[in-house]
């Protein structure tokens, strides 16, 4: 069962959110919250297995509530359900510890659907939303937009087959399995792979493979 806390200051939209969810079998509200400090105290006392986060709130806000929770219970996943799209709300909540972020609209069987692949460690980015983390992929005015991002021509065959793979969510453990190395080698490779494409993270790294995929 994955237990759920449902954070947003409007509590007609947590009853429609509790509502959708409930109907799932393996999905359970445990809590709901009206602020980002509520939701601190209750993660505290519950340590729910996903927050699903709404980003404009009064007293706190789900950005600074993000942080705050990836920080003391990062067994938490936080995955952000909001009407809001800005690159900058999109951006300050990933950095802040966000596992996915999602708009209001998302069909309640895609947002289940998304509890489940948070709740695993995998990211879920929203559709639209990937085209807000692409800038530091793209080119720049003196290039094409098709261009491939600098490093990407460098990696080797297997690093690319591992980047591939990162980009279906694959854990280190399942990279490992389905290409007979050791999980020690995978993680090389994801070193190399981000310092190489100058990348933070695997999210970062799932979002360029997924765009240049048909490039590898």
């Amino acid at each position: 069962m994955i237990t759920i806390l449902l954070v947003d200051d409007q509590n007609l939209i947590r009853q429609g959110l509790r509502a959708l969810l409930e109907l799932e079998s393996d999905l359970e509200i445990v809590a709901e919250a009206e602020n980002g400090e509520i939701a601190i105290e209750l993660v505290a006392e519950l340590q729910p297995n996903v927050v699903l986060m709404d980003i404009r709130m009064p007293i706190m806000d789900g950005v600074a509530a993000t942080k705050e929770i990836n920080s003391r219970f990062p067994n938490t996943k936080v995955l952000v359900l909001t009407t809001f799209d800005d690159d900058e709300y999109v951006k300050a909540a990933l950095n802040n510890g966000a596992m996915g972020y999602l708009l209001k609209d998302t069909p309640s069987e895609e947002l289940a659907a998304a509890i489940r692949v948070v709740d695993k460690g995998y990211s879920q980015l929203g559709p639209g939303i990937v085209d807000k983390l692409l800038n530091p992929f793209t080119s720049n005015t003196t290039n094409e937009a098709s261009s491939l991002p600098p490093g990407l021509s460098e990696l080797t065959p297997r690093e690319k087959e591992v980047l591939q793979l990162i980009a279906t969510g694959a854990s280190n453990r399942e990279i490992a399995q389905t290409l007979y190395i050791s999980e020690g080698t995978v993680k090389n490779h994801v070193t190399n792979i981000l310092n190489r494409l100058e990348l933070r993270d695997r999210t970062q790294a799932a979002i360029l493979a997924n765009t240049f995929l048909s490039s590898l």
